[in-house]
């Protein structure tokens, strides 16, 4: 068997988005937030596109977006490429959510709290070894949580996660070795066939059940992000060798507008947006050049 990247955002989707996602998505959520615990249900999964309610918001989108029985909303993204202010645009789409929650009139109390999961293909954190970290609002010196916790941002660095096949112990450490690991297996391993979501999404990533335009698109995503990684790789060494981080930065951000370039037949602006790291509406202005 061949399993498909889940790393890649069409293969993200297809698993932990689909309409036959549901237990894979909670069994994932528990996982990741609540370290194995079941403390998730149920849960909808919905349309991660999010179109503002204010004119002046930037559109996002994400890969996939869930509402928790008690009306909390989950905001999980995986992230292949270390694109510029990549941080900046997880607590952006973030407080995004948590805003654009209200329509005119209505009062704060219908707030409800919001979960930003991001999955990351790279190091985010250089001075820390945990491949889990989880981050609220706390007094700064004294540390007690503001109120109840509002907005949670949680990070996975996959690089991070070393343990092999016979090390995985907990729900956590399954499901980030199948994100890591999945397209280099040939067959379920032992140690995941009691989690029968795994096993699940195991079933959804096996190539066979995709069809041949599926399998064509896959690929070419697949190319396209190794393509990008070599290109944002050449320019930090270009900009390394400037000398100044300025450059490296504005170096970056010329290669980031080149790519956007290519792809302007291709994608549309909130894809390219979330694959360069540029904004929808630099994208925007490009197509208008």
């Amino acid at each position: 068997m061949r399993f498909i990247n889940p790393k890649t955002d069409f293969a993200f989707k297809k698993i932990f988005g689909s309409n036959q996602s549901k237990p894979i998505l909670i069994s994932f959520l528990n996982a990741m937030i609540y370290d194995g615990h079941p403390t998730i249900t149920d849960l909808e999964i919905i349309d991660p596109y999010l179109a503002s309610r204010v004119q002046y918001l930037k559109d996002s989108y994400l890969d996939v977006k869930a509402r928790l029985a008690g009306g909390a909303t989950v905001i999980i993204e995986m992230q292949v490429l270390n694109v510029e202010s990549f941080a900046k645009r997880v607590v952006y789409n973030t407080a995004k959510t948590y805003s654009t929650q209200l329509i005119r009139g209505e009062g704060y109390f219908k707030l409800k709290p919001v979960i930003a999961l991001t999955i990351t293909d790279f190091e985010m954190f250089d001075n820390d070894r945990e491949v889990i970290s989880h981050f609220v609002f706390k007094e700064k010196k004294r540390l007690f949580d503001y109120v109840d916790p509002e907005i949670e941002l949680i990070f996975i660095e996959l690089p991070k996660f070393n343990k092999q096949l016979d090390e995985l112990e907990t729900l956590t450490d399954k499901w980030i070795y199948f994100m890591k690991n999945a397209p280099s297996l040939e067959v379920i391993p032992q140690t995941m066939e009691t989690v029968s979501e795994i096993q699940q999404a195991f079933a959804i990533a096996n190539e066979t059940n995709l069809n041949p335009e599926e399998l064509a698109d896959l690929e070419a995503r697949e190319r396209y992000i190794l393509d990008q990684q070599g290109i944002l790789r050449k320019g930090i060494e270009e900009g390394m060798q400037l000398g100044m981080q300025q450059g490296m930065q504005l170096g970056m951000r010329e290669k980031a507008l080149e790519i956007a370039r290519q792809l302007l037949n291709v994608l549309d602006n909130q894809t390219i947006s979330q694959t360069t790291g540029l904004s929808v509406e630099d994208i925007q202005n490009l197509r208008e050049e």
